[in-house]
């Protein structure tokens, strides 16, 4: 069963100032998006998720990828990123949660950026135009604080009742003129280690 895809949404946001005061250099933040027919909707309660995972997650996740690193211009331009997905009424949460949380999605994305961290996420159900939320952080560096941002939008007429909405986003950069330093030095100041940070 490949995805029913219905349409493809991306979205580049270039911000020059901030601040009052021009970036060291152009940010980009950017999201791709599909919006696809829930292959769960309509079947009552469904106990094994795990074949539709398997055919639909792979496909959706190589071309969100792939959308993604040609409008970034390649993958060395991507330095933070993220994932989101919005389910229809009619579908589970969890529904959501199946098409994204598998390494067969995900991991397209993070092999083709050589990234070492998770991906950062939200998941909802919603109708049409739901806002979509992507927190990205930094691609190796959970605790870089310059990386912490989020890419939102929405689609006006998805998701529908039986759709599901799943995202990729992605910047080129840090906040410009970020300032808060991260959170290393914050472990250190309050005597942590950093392989603890929770200090339990």
């Amino acid at each position: 069963m490949a995805a029913q895809i219905r349409k493809t949404y991306l979205t580049v946001e270039t911000t020059l100032i901030e601040g009052g005061r021009a970036a060291p250099k152009p940010l980009k933040l950017i999201s791709a998006a599909v919006v696809l027919q829930n292959p769960w909707a309509g079947r009552g309660f469904v106990e094994d998720l795990k074949p539709e995972i398997h055919a639909v997650a792979p496909e959706i996740g190589a071309l969100l990828t792939a959308m993604i690193l040609e409008a970034a211009g390649g993958p060395d331009s991507v330095e933070a990123y993220g994932k989101a997905a919005v389910v229809g009424l009619n579908g589970e949460l969890e529904h959501a949660n199946a098409l994204i949380h598998t390494l067969r999605f995900g991991n397209h994305y993070r092999q083709a950026l050589g990234a070492k961290t998770y991906l950062a996420f939200t998941n909802v159900r919603g109708p049409a135009n739901t806002p979509v939320m992507i927190p990205l952080m930094d691609k190796h560096d959970e605790g870089r604080r310059s990386h912490y941002q989020t890419v939102h939008f929405s689609i006006p007429d998805a998701p529908g009742a039986d759709e599901i909405v799943v995202a990729l986003g992605a910047a080129t950069a840090g906040r410009p003129h970020h300032r808060i330093g991260d959170r290393y030095q914050d472990l250190k100041d309050l005597g942590h280690d950093v392989t603890n940070p929770a200090a339990v």
